[in-house]
């Protein structure tokens, strides 16, 4: 997975591929889909929702080009891969999960791993981000958004790094947003497809 899917095509940072090689990405998948955890694509959880494909996981990563030690917020923890790979990384993570079962799923994969202590995983709407937590030097969203959410860029530390997907229902672009200051410097990175982002800041009607 890490020479074909990942260096093969343009994942550089050699953190990020240790990370990916290191986490078992069998720990995140359904029973019924263990032959198919390093496939070179999305696979389907529970409740209509997915476990990214280890390209974009990898993408996401570097763009966020987290440090050892840097806070990140998560919206849209899932089966907790993501938040895995960036604890493994050195990263004190907060996600947030809408689905309690999912919730509670990830913060024991993560446990077993003996990563629990730096991923606190909570259940709540991710796409108002944490206040509490603000101002946050990585933010990264596991859901796709109609734009990039106010609520999110408005926590974002000076210098910090958002990585989020936005566009329509079934197609976006990767999206990195980074504070220079008042201003907010955005990039794309490339196609994607997520599931929606629910919640204040995301499609209206979803909710």
């Amino acid at each position: 997975m890490v020479e074909r899917q990942l260096r093969a095509r343009g994942i550089h940072d050699e953190r990020v591929l240790a990370a990916m090689g290191a986490v078992p990405r069998e720990r995140f998948v359904p029973a019924d889909l263990l032959s198919a955890a390093y496939a070179d694509g999305a696979l389907p959880t529970m409740s209509g929702q997915t476990i990214s494909q280890p390209y974009i996981v990898a993408l996401m990563t570097e763009l966020l080009a987290p440090e050892p030690g840097d806070r990140v917020l998560e919206v849209g923890t899932g089966t907790g891969y993501q938040a895995a790979i960036l604890a493994s990384m050195g990263c004190r993570v907060t996600g947030y999960e809408r689905l309690p079962e999912l919730a509670a799923g990830a913060r024991a994969r993560l446990a077993e791993l003996d990563l629990g202590d730096l991923v606190d995983v909570r259940v709540g709407d991710g796409s108002v981000g944490d206040p509490g937590g603000a101002p946050w030097p990585r933010i990264i969203v596991a859901a796709a958004a109609p734009d990039v959410p106010d609520t999110l860029t408005r926590q974002l530390a000076e210098g910090g790094r958002l990585v989020v997907p936005v566009g329509g229902r079934w197609e976006q672009e990767l999206t990195l947003v980074v504070r220079d200051g008042d201003r907010l410097r955005t990039s794309r990175h490339g196609g994607c497809i997520f599931v929606p982002l629910v919640g204040e800041g995301g499609y209206k009607g979803h909710e």
